[in-house]
């Protein structure tokens, strides 16, 4: 795809979505202690160090704690992105593409998910992505309550390592999880939900998304609001 028609579609996703504009301004975009003027991706003071999420990898290790090590997957799908991010995306498990490259959210679902991203003014190096499953279940299954139970402590680390002010939980089964309801998702997104010391939005999953395009809108709305609350933060004393 040439560049031109990379912009084009860009902007056809989010005419789609609703969305007026977009800003550069990086105000809303800053950590309480970084001086005016800068940008989120500058290093920012105090906060966990990469080697603490690091750590946690090594403990996984090539995990055989559960049986979906001998269901077919090839490696651990860990995280990706800033490990001292504001915003946090919890999915599912990985799949096809992401067990194949043992990176999160990179197939059709994972690029629709960086153009949600890039909708509210950030890169997907500046947050970052964790599913609550490292392992792909066969033939993309949910996973199971023992394998919850066994892999999402792995999870509830990167949460607290990474300190994000905010968590978007994609999917169903993600906010399932997390939040410990079974109130359907679409009662829970639009408004947020307080979790480990933070506020988790939940919302459709990309690849809901893909299926079901006419909720892409609700979708922008939900991301309006986390955009606004990371703005309210960054700007707070």
């Amino acid at each position: 795809m040439t560049d031109r028609s990379a912009l084009g579609a860009h902007l056809t996703y989010y005419r789609e979505l609703g969305v007026a504009g977009v800003t550069k301004d990086p105000a809303w975009r800053r950590r309480e202690g970084d001086a005016p003027g800068t940008a989120a991706e500058s290093a920012p003071t105090g906060g966990p160090a990469p080697d603490d999420l690091e750590a946690v990898r090594a403990d996984i290790g090539d995990c055989t704690r559960c049986k979906l090590h001998g269901l077919g997957r090839s490696q651990i799908v860990f995280g990706v992105g800033n490990p001292q991010a504001d915003l946090l995306f919890v999915g599912e498990a990985p799949g096809a593409d992401e067990d194949a490259q043992g990176v999160p959210f990179v197939g059709r679902a994972g690029q629709l998910l960086t153009k949600i991203i890039e909708a509210i003014g950030l890169q997907r190096d500046d947050v970052y992505i964790a599913n609550v499953i490292k392992c792909r279940p066969p033939g993309n299954r949910n996973p199971e309550p023992d394998e919850v139970a066994t892999c999402e402590p792995f999870l509830f680390r990167q949460i607290d390592l990474v300190q994000p002010r905010v968590i978007v939980a994609l999917g169903t089964f993600a906010a399932h999880t997390l939040l410990r309801t079974d109130v359907p998702i679409s009662k829970l997104r639009g408004r947020f939900h307080s979790y480990r010391g933070t506020q988790l939005m939940p919302t459709f999953h990309p690849a809901y998304l893909l299926r079901s395009p006419e909720r892409k809108r609700d979708v922008w709305d939900d991301m309006k609001l986390v955009r606004g609350l990371l703005s309210e933060t960054a700007e707070a004393p």
